[in-house]
């Protein structure tokens, strides 16, 4: 969607989030989505895993905008991946706790058999720049080794930040076992935008805050995007 205008927030003073208690992340998520309000957004993307997993229920309706969760939007499509009787879900603990992806798809295939693994490491392998670090590689074989045993036809890289490990993970199992689902996310939320009418036409501006480190934040997200400003700081 080259033609929306976007204001990206970052939680770098709270992350990571998938170690934080379901209480915690509830408050931060209402925070964001006020924040966003006041800026007079027309929707809000949920991209973060752990945030749909956990609090997209219990904050849906508070706001004057649409939240798109990233879990509860590409479920329906993963469910009906032809020839996957068995998935494999990779994620942050709490996503993993909360069995959201069982949930979900459970609403659209109960036949489908999933196996939710943790794997609390790998936020950290990323953001830190030490995927091709010999302990982050140990540390992906480990969870993958686990994974192998339930023998998955698809596995889902359940976290934002795992896709950017598949150049390890591929050593280990071919990539075309992983999902990214933020694939399916962007085109979901792009039929429902122009359904809806919200569809922009014409890019003006974007922008993006931090709650904290707009150095770090700066530097890691050149990994998947090139930022020309230092995001600004704002305390919830």
């Amino acid at each position: 969607m080259p033609d929306e205008n976007y204001l990206y927030f970052g939680d770098t003073k709270n992350m990571p989030y998938g170690e934080k208690t379901g209480e915690q992340l509830i408050e931060f998520a209402d925070k964001i989505f006020r924040f966003f309000e006041s800026k007079n957004a027309k929707a809000v993307v949920m991209a973060c895993n752990t945030t749909s997993a956990i609090t997209y229920e219990k904050l849906k309706d508070n706001y004057n905008f649409k939240i798109y969760p990233i879990i509860q939007s590409v479920c329906s499509t993963i469910a009906k991946l032809e020839g996957v009787k068995k998935l494999g879900v990779i994620a942050t603990p709490a996503t993993i706790n909360s069995h959201s992806y069982s949930r979900e798809i459970a609403k659209y295939n109960k036949e489908m058999q999933i196996f939710e693994l943790a794997a609390p490491n790998w936020v950290r392998i990323v953001e830190e720049h030490r995927i091709t670090q010999p302990q982050s590689i140990m540390q992906v074989e480990e969870i993958l080794d686990i994974m192998k045993g339930f023998e998955p036809d698809k596995i889902v890289l359940a976290c934002t930040h795992y896709p950017y490990l598949i150049n390890v993970l591929k050593k280990f199992m071919p990539e075309t076992k992983f999902i990214d689902p933020s694939l399916y996310f962007a085109k979901n939320i792009k039929e429902d935008l122009t359904k809806s009418g919200l569809l922009n036409n014409k890019f003006e501006y974007e922008k993006f805050y931090v709650s904290s480190n707009p150095e770090n934040f700066k530097t890691a997200s050149e990994i998947f995007y090139k930022i020309n400003e230092l995001p600004e700081v704002v305390n919830l």
